[in-house]
């Protein structure tokens, strides 16, 4: 269940979109009622091309829109009412600045690159993220996709690297725009619905037994199919669960696989580690109109887990950045110390082990705030011009690609668009963005009808 803390926050319409779909619950996983899932995904993939690359994507999920004048695209010599409340620092990288809450960010500016100029036209929360996941305008019910996400599209085409790791992860669930639609369930992400962020310690309920099942009492094959269908008798009931068959036994070979159980084990990282990607409490504002954060530093460490074992593609959620009210004191308090830590944290860690250049980072949010300080010390929904942070893969660091206006509010130079920006993460991963999948009116639909990749972040 979502915590109070977690659904009274931001504006009234995100709150609107934070309702938790009981039934998903019991669509996503391995086992128990969560059984069906991964045994369709299986399936799929046993019927799909699957590649053969060994790239994989983290997309740092800033829900709710970060302000880009107070994060990565200051404006020192704008009017108090456009520049806010807080200064500029420089990087290690000459001519590029960021706020000056942001010091870890700057000194691994090398490794790192700012998209400046992005746009779009829609400043809903839901439908913003749609467009930002699957590169399409929403549909009528923007918290549900009418367009796979990225995701999605990869784990169609690409499959699983291994048959024990899933393609897709989202961490610790869904949000929207992050779902397959016409793909089907089997192309969802694996949620890890327990979250890092909490303390105790870390379980993921995907990798756990069901009640009166263990490893030990698995001795046959009759024993495996016996249990299968004890949990199968109270999901028919949902009609989510389809015939034990090779799919389902293969999920179990996942769940109970050490490959699998360890890439999930946030505890076995050593403590220096974790330490460095932060151990810092929620933020709570203590107010229903303002932003909390959870304490997402771990769900980063955990990205990087997952990436490292095989996983092509993990979604972090990293909410709430809807800074209506008061938003320099929850980015002071709350938000820009903890990305600053666990986005060095990250980026340094993946260079470290060599997976930077396999590895594309993406972090990003529907959109930027309003260029104006409201009335309230905080800034409204703006989609006109916006940033992102990459690093990775492809990109080079040390750039800035593209320049809004001097108030922040349209961009100047070289403008793009989420479809760029999805074009360079697809052109990353080998995806054929060409390749067409019919909807449920059997329509064929290209994974992208627009978009070219930012080649500025990569020559």
């Amino acid at each position: 269940m979502t915590s109070q803390a977690e659904t009274l926050v931001g504006c009234a319409g995100f709150r609107r979109g934070l309702r938790v779909d009981r039934r998903s619950f019991l669509k996503v996983g391995i086992l128990g009622a969560t059984g069906l899932s991964l045994a369709e995904l299986l399936r799929a993939e046993a019927r799909a091309d699957v590649g053969t690359t060994s790239n994989s994507v983290i997309i740092l999920w800033m829900r709710g829109g970060p302000s880009h004048i107070d994060t990565l695209d200051p404006k020192p010599d704008a009017p108090a009412e456009y520049r806010g409340e807080f200064g500029v620092r420089q990087t290690r990288v000459p001519g590029i600045t960021l706020c000056d809450l942001l010091p870890l960010c700057g000194k691994i500016m090398p490794k790192w690159s700012i998209v400046r100029s992005l746009y779009h036209g829609d400043a809903g929360h839901s439908s913003g993220d749609q467009i930002c996941f699957t590169g399409y305008p929403s549909g009528p019910n923007p918290d549900e996709n009418s367009h796979p996400s990225c995701g999605s599209i990869i784990s169609k085409q690409l499959g699983q690297q291994s048959l024990r790791i899933p393609a897709y992860v989202m961490i610790p669930r869904m949000v929207p725009g992050t779902g397959s639609a016409y793909l089907g369930v089997a192309h969802k992400p694996l949620e890890t619905l327990a979250d890092p962020a909490r303390s105790g310690p870390f379980v993921v309920p995907n990798f756990a037994m069901p009640s009166g099942v263990s490893l030990e009492r698995i001795g046959s094959r009759r024993e495996l199919l016996h249990n299968f269908d004890t949990i199968r008798q109270g999901v028919d009931r949902d009609g989510h669960m389809g015939a034990l068959d090779q799919f389902q036994q293969r999920a179990w070979e996942m769940v109970t696989s050490p490959a699998a159980r360890q890439a999930f084990d946030l505890d076995r990282e050593p403590a220096p580690v974790r330490e460095r990607y932060g151990f810092m409490p929620s933020y709570d504002p203590k107010a229903s109109n303002r932003c909390g954060a959870p304490a997402w530093s771990q769900r980063i460490l955990l990205a990087r887990r997952l990436v490292e074992a095989g996983v092509r593609l993990v979604t972090v959620d990293l909410r709430w950045w809807d800074t209506h009210v008061k938003g320099f004191e929850s980015l002071r308090d709350g938000f820009l110390p903890r990305f600053d830590r666990a986005y060095s944290a990250l980026i340094e860690d993946l260079d470290q082990r060599g997976l930077l250049a396999s590895t594309l980072v993406l972090a990003w949010g529907e959109f930027g705030r309003t260029p104006r300080v409201n009335s309230d010390a905080g800034r409204d929904h703006y989609p006109n011009v916006f940033s992102a942070a990459l690093a990775g893969g492809p990109v080079q660091g040390g750039r800035v690609v593209g320049e809004s206006d001097a108030k922040g509010a349209f961009p100047k130079s070289n403008p793009k668009t989420p479809q760029d920006v999805l074009a360079l993460l697809y052109r990353h991963m080998g995806v054929d963005v060409a390749k067409q999948y019919s909807n449920s009116s059997g329509r064929p639909i290209a994974v992208l009808s627009g978009g070219t990749p930012i080649a500025e972040l990569c020559s």
